[in-house]
Formats: C-alpha cells, structure tokens, sequence
C-alpha cells in the first residue's frame, strides 16, 4: 500500500523481476468451482491450502477454523441500478471440527440461495457475517455455493493517514465500480475469509454492459462477448484481491523475459500516469535484478479515482493523489509505482500471516524504494538514513514501534520507516552481496506462503550463519530509534 508520510515529502508504494518464475502448475477451474463443475474439490486446489491463524489486531475478521482452497466468482454489474450480481463457489476445507461455516460478508446483500456439498442449507447474514448451519469434521472438503445480489457498501478504514478512504468496493457517480480492501473490504463483493494467513486460488469472471470493461486480479484469460475472466493459480490473500469496472483503454507491454504487463487507464483522467504506467518493464526489471525474478506470469496497472494506491496481485490499483506540484508528481508517482511493484515481491508472493507484521510487507518495499530512490536521484544512503532517523524517532513517540501497530492506526507510517532502517542495518552488516541473496532466496523459498516475524528471524539467522533475533527484535519493539 501507498504510504504518505505528513510532512515530509514522502510518498510510497510497491513490486518487481527479471524472468518470470513460472509457478507450479495448478489446475485452474472455471468461474464457479471444482464442485460446481462435478470435479473433486481435494487435489485441484491443494495450492490453496493454508494454515490460517487468528489474526491479534483484526480479530472480528476472519476464521481460522476455516481454510478457503479455492474462490470461484461469478459476478454481473448493471451500472443502471447499481446492482452486483453473483455466485461465488467456496472450496472449503475445515482447519477443525466445525458445527457451522462462518464467513466474512456484507450485509448489504440479499441471499438468493445456498448450497453445501450440492445439498441446500440455511444460512443468515447478521452484522459482517454470514453464518451457514452446517457442521463439517477436521479436514472435511466441501463446496460452498452463496448465490446473492444487492449494491455494494463500503466499510471504515481504521486509519489516520490523510489519504484514508473507505475500504471495499466503491461505486463512483457515473456507476463503475473500484476497490481496494487493506486490511479488510473484500467481503464488500463477495464471502471470504477476510484475513491474510488464508491465501487461495481465484477464478473470476464478470459480466458488464457494452463497451465497459471489467478488471480483475490474476492472469487475464479473454473475455466472452461482455464476460471478462481472470485466473490466479498462484494463492492469493483475500486484501489483495481487486476488481474495477468502467470504460478503459487497454495497453500491454513487454516485461522482462516477455511476462505480459497489462496497463489499464481512463483516458482524459489518467494521461499524467501514462508515461510512468509505460515504464513498468524497467521497474520490473531494476526490481528483479536485485530481488530475484518475478514471481508470477503476468503483471500491470489499473488506474481508478483514488487518493491512494494498493499492491493488489499481478494488477496493481493506482490512484492518482495530488502531489502539490509537477515536479512532485515527476519524483513521487514514478516511485510510488516502484514500491507498489516491489511488493509484488514483498507482500504477493510471501505475504504476512498477521496485521501485527504488516512491517515485513511494507519494510521491505519501502527500503526498495528509498534504494530506486537515491540511485536515480544520485544521493548517497547516508544521507537518506540521517533523514530517517529523525523520520523514525517521531514516529515511535507518535505511533509505537512498528512490531505491534495500533488497531486504530493502519498502515501509517511507523510500519514503513522503521522497519526499512532496521533491514538497512542488516545491509551494512552483510553488505550488497550476501543482503540481495538473503532477498531473493526469501522471497524464492517462501513464495505463495504467508509467513510472520519468527519466521523471518528463523530465515536470517539459518541464511547468514549470524544470530540477527536481537537486532531485529530491538528495532521491531524499541519505543525509541536503536543506536
């Protein structure tokens, strides 16, 4: 996610490669799910499995007795009445003895049926939650089918920050539709287990009136007269879903070993990001040069009308904020497009099982950043860490440290700051070589996974050959900046 940082010119984002890794193969279904079409739901999405925790700062999100292997999305949009359409097909594994499936979802939908196994079953949505009677056994594979319609209604975004909008998907005025849904928003469009340690495999496809276009996460697989579909075979946590809905035009470009970068804009609205949107061939090379190849076989931008921008898997959502000058948005959107590819790397392909380590997505995106930043602005990284350490000292006395953020304090920017220092303290110490191995190898081992702070400690020290637990413990939990 894009960090603004009050005061300060200092604006951030994420995601990059050089060859695209081509994932494992994992059987893509159609829209609707194994189960829908008669297929078994066990091994055709075992790339889906997780191991879900309660999340300790969003605890309300979430069931961590519940893995979702697979999401299948149908969904129609008719801008005319503001009406969302769909059936989603769940592939359901039960992480323990379950007597009802329990579900993230918005109330602003009404259920127009649900199956479970193929059998009907009742179910209710009360508050954010859709609750199914219907009891499951530990390990027990189901498909779940919700089948619902009614208008879409954002959520509060528990944050400070100045470019704070709400969470979801949002209808604008002239009915299309975008989303972005960190920490939580994705049940807004469909059920879900809302929370990152559960990542699964998508299939969706959209239906919308002539001449609008529907964008979604994953790799395109062509449209069908008015349906667009998109596949992710790589597991996906649910923040980093998107969806967008209007009148685009489209252009594609070559990245890095041909992995397709899709680029989709507004045209009128967003002719200022063009120059930059055709620069994602070289963000994603400069990024994969030091942080290892791609981590999925296609990627690209789609623009929406928002104050913020969100690292959103193989398609980013960019806004266009106001930077308060041209020369501004020169240096500031083109780096804020490099951070939102960085966590292509930091954030998609290993992502954190907990809000309370958002820092390992953002830390490390962020020190990419300030690393694109000063190379092409020709300063020394002196310079940027005198800076940020000022930057950080405020930011503990204001915020806390970053290893255990506020509830009320999304993604501001001690979770940003503070954890870039620390990985730049672990750069001086191994220096250029042995610190973008250590990069790629954890992103290149861990990819598909959500992992959390023991995990990474675990990796450092094993990777090194050096205990760094103190050092990484100390800047994740200091009320004050680390000598």
């Amino acid at each position: 996610m894009k960090k603004v940082l009050a005061a300060a010119v200092c604006v951030v984002l994420a995601g990059c490669s050089n060859e695209p890794a081509k994932p494992a193969p994992s059987p893509s279904a159609p829209a609707g799910g194994g189960a829908a079409t008669g297929a078994p739901v066990g091994g055709q999405f075992s790339a889906g499995r997780s191991t879900p925790v309660a999340d300790p700062v969003y605890p309300q999100y979430g069931n961590p007795q519940l893995d979702v292997l697979h999401y299948g999305l149908e969904l129609a949009w008719k801008p005319d009445t503001r009406t969302l359409t769909g059936t989603a097909t769940l592939d359901l594994r039960a992480a323990d003895d379950l007597r009802e499936v329990r579900l993230d979802f918005s109330g602003a939908y009404q259920i127009d049926g649900l199956t479970l196994g193929g059998a009907t079953v009742t179910g209710s949505v009360a508050g954010s939650k859709l609750t199914v009677a219907a009891a499951l056994h530990r390990d027990e594979q189901q498909a779940l089918v919700v089948k619902y319609h009614g208008t879409p209604a954002t959520v509060a975004m528990p944050s400070h920050r100045p470019d704070v909008e709400p969470l979801g998907l949002t209808v604008t005025g002239d009915g299309a539709l975008w989303t972005m849904q960190e920490p939580f928003g994705a049940s807004t469009w469909y059920p879900a287990n809302d929370q990152p340690s559960d990542k699964a495999l998508y299939d969706i496809a959209v239906t919308v009136p002539d001449g609008w276009t529907a964008i979604a996460g994953g790799t395109p697989k062509g449209h069908d007269g008015n349906v667009f579909k998109y596949a992710s075979t790589v597991p996906v946590a649910t923040y980093l879903t998107t969806l967008a809905v209007g009148k685009y035009t489209q252009e594609t470009l070559a990245g890095p070993g041909g992995v397709p970068l899709t680029v989709w804009y507004r045209p009128g609205a967003d002719d200022k990001a063009l120059p930059y949107l055709r620069k994602s061939p070289q963000y994603v090379d400069w990024l994969a040069a030091r942080f290892g190849p791609y981590p999925f076989d296609s990627g690209g931008v789609v623009m929406v009308p928002s104050e913020s921008g969100m690292e959103t898997q193989q398609m980013i959502t960019m806004g266009l904020p106001d930077y308060g000058s041209d020369a501004n948005f020169t240096s500031g959107f083109d780096a804020d497009l490099l951070h939102e590819y960085a966590h292509q790397w930091f954030g998609d392909a290993v992502t954190t099982s907990n809000w309370n380590d958002l820092w390992l997505n953002e830390g490390w995106a962020e020190y990419a950043q300030f690393l694109y930043e000063y190379e092409r602005d020709h300063q020394t990284m002196d310079s940027w860490e005198a800076w940020a350490r000022t930057t950080d000292a405020g930011l503990r006395k204001r915020l806390g440290p970053p290893g255990k953020p506020r509830a009320d304090s999304f993604a501001e920017s001690n979770v940003y700051i503070c954890p870039a220092l620390m990985l730049h303290q672990i750069h001086k110490k191994l220096g250029d070589a042995a610190f973008f191995a250590l990069a790629k190898d954890w992103v290149q081992q861990q990819r598909g996974t959500a992992q959390d702070r023991a995990a990474f400690i675990a990796f450092v020290n094993k990777h090194t050959g050096q205990d760094f637990t103190q050092l990484i413990n100390a800047w994740l939990d200091s009320p004050t900046t680390p000598k």
